[in-house]
């Protein structure tokens, strides 16, 4: 039986009255909430946290918003009624953000985010998620967790929103885990690897961001493989200098990102930009 992973935090509604003047006039305060959750490539601190109420993936002065404590924990303040609304969104920031993977800032900014209501570990993985869900409307929660399972050969009902990091220390699925994690590491690698064109000036291009993604995911059987067969270097090489290539051509990063997010139904197979089904030599050909 697969162990899951506790989620590590959850969503609290706290309604708050607030009474004024004498006698029986009151006024009240529209009810709270507050959403927490941890941050992660390894635990992130001091990364900035918001509420995308618009889903342009970069804060707006209207947006609750919080940061990151020394263990990657946040929580954000909302209104009651946004709870599990919209998507929370991570800016990891060059210099200020630190992984304590290696006690040591970020040396690129990247974005992370993750789907509505499901914010408890918000990480490369979550992501991920959030991108195949964005991109295809009809797809469900739990058919996007099949699909990514199925890209990394991972088992049925492993939790892909779990803590990998607490997921590795120990249990029956601590392997698993430990994979999720360094899959993580190079998937974080990779989006910060593209910060000049995804984050230009603290904005960010959504488009571009968006296709990266769609990169990362079409690729990503090919990262689990060549990580296993001590091939991710170069694989990692190749995958940087073929997504520039492709987000410099965006038009201002303007464009369709949903057939980079084509349904993957088998880890045997990558799919190429147009679509076409395409089967690994040996199980590490890059699905560019």
């Amino acid at each position: 039986m697969i162990k899951r992973i506790t989620a590590v935090a959850s969503i609290l509604t706290v309604g708050i009255i607030a009474g004024c003047g004498g006698g029986s006039g009151t006024s009240t305060t529209a009810p709270a909430a507050q959403i927490s959750g941890v941050v992660a490539d390894g635990y992130l601190q001091n990364a900035e946290v918001f509420l995308d109420m618009n889903n342009n993936y970069q804060w707006d002065g209207n947006e609750p918003k919080t940061m990151t404590d020394s263990s990657g924990k946040y929580t954000l303040t909302v209104p009651a009624a946004d709870a599990g609304k919209y998507p929370v969104v991570v800016h990891a920031i060059a210099g200020s953000t630190m992984d304590r993977d290696t006690n040591q800032a970020v040396p690129n900014s990247y974005v992370l985010c993750a789907p509505a209501g499901k914010t408890d570990f918000i990480s490369p993985m979550s992501t991920l998620l959030q991108q195949k869900l964005a991109a295809n409307p009809g797809l469900t929660m739990a058919d996007a967790m099949t699909q990514l399972r199925n890209q990394m050969g991972m088992p049925a009902g492993l939790d892909m929103l779990a803590d990998y990091i607490a997921g590795s220390g120990a249990g029956q699925t601590q392997s698993q885990y430990q994979t999720m994690h360094q899959v993580a590491t190079q998937m974080a690698t990779l989006m910060g690897s593209q910060a000049t064109l995804v984050m230009p000036s603290n904005s960010v291009n959504a488009g571009r961001f968006q296709t990266m993604m769609g990169v990362i995911d079409q690729n990503l059987p090919g990262m689990v493989y060549a990580m296993n067969t001590g091939t991710g270097s170069a694989f990692m090489t190749q995958m940087q200098t073929q997504m520039q290539t492709m987000l410099m051509a965006m038009n201002g990063g303007s464009g369709s990102t949903t057939p980079l997010f084509t349904n993957m139904t088998s880890s045997r197979y990558f799919w190429n930009y147009s679509g076409s089904k395409m089967k690994p030599t040996g199980g590490g050909t890059m699905g560019m």
